[in-house]
């Protein structure tokens, strides 16, 4: 039986297709936490008080980085090279979701604006960054080596969508709500369509390792685009509707140091 559980727990078991999920993880969190440390340093002087909760989420994504390459090392295992085709965090940005490396770059404040829009990729990139650890958490929550990992990876998650929520609609109720739905909607749209091309990739890649015959291989090809399928007609709105989070003021305190896990 082909499930989400049974999928992962074979890439656990195998060294070569861990390091590379590990590898593609660990360079997909530092990426965001250089992204989030500028943006930070970035923030115009009338949004100062939003500065240390950005530059929190960033030290929560070095510490996913940190947690990813601290598993391999306890397998003895060096990261790899991530391929471009599985660069998530590369391919929203070269699809023009989110702010521009060259803009994060140069010492310029970001205005107002680029702050919404960093907020909207946020929610939505943080919106799939937590279904995905649900997922881990369902089957994985009590894994001897993985387990603890995956609780504070998932914990952290929670915060930062719970802040791009509250965040956003303090900016809605200050007249930004257009803009906010705007680019919120454009981010999901064409999120999902570069989630599908990533995922096709990792599979591809995982199936080589693995060994997958074609069959198995076409099964999970298909079910990946029949999510796309989904996603791009109805699953969307999940990433764009805001409410007020539970969880409030997520990221007003400090980074909780990562786990032992090496």
């Amino acid at each position: 039986m082909l499930s989400a559980k049974s999928l992962f727990q074979e890439i656990v078991d195998s060294d070569e297709s861990f390091r590379l999920f590990c590898s593609i993880a660990a360079s997909g969190e530092t990426q965001g936490g250089w992204e989030n440390a500028r943006i930070a340093a970035l923030v115009p002087r009338s949004e100062r008080a939003l500065a240390p909760k950005i530059t929190r989420h960033g030290a929560d994504e070095d510490k996913h980085g940190r947690i990813f390459n601290a598993l391999m090392k306890k397998r003895g295992l060096q990261p790899v090279e991530v391929p471009p085709e599985t660069d998530y965090t590369l391919l929203l940005e070269r699809h023009g979701i989110g702010l521009a490396h060259e803009k994060l770059k140069a010492d310029q404040p970001l205005t107002v604006r680029d702050i919404i829009v960093y907020l909207s990729h946020s929610r939505v990139t943080e919106q799939r960054a937590a279904d995905q650890m649900v997922m881990l958490r369902k089957h994985f929550a009590n894994h001897p080596e993985i387990g603890k990992a995956v609780r504070m990876i998932s914990d952290d998650e929670d915060n930062h969508l719970a802040y791009t929520h509250e965040e956003l609609l303090r900016y809605a109720a200050a007249g930004h709500g257009r803009l906010i739905q705007r680019t919120l909607r454009e981010c999901a749209l064409a999120e999902i369509g570069i989630y599908r091309d990533v995922s096709l990739a990792v599979m591809d890649h995982m199936g080589r390792i693995l060994g997958w015959p074609k069959a198995k291989a076409a099964v999970l090809a298909a079910g990946i685009r029949a999510m796309y399928v989904y996603e791009r007609a109805l699953g969307w709105r999940r990433m764009v509707t805001l409410e007020m989070p539970e969880r409030r003021d997520a990221l007003g305190g400090p980074a909780t140091a990562a786990p032992e896990v090496a």
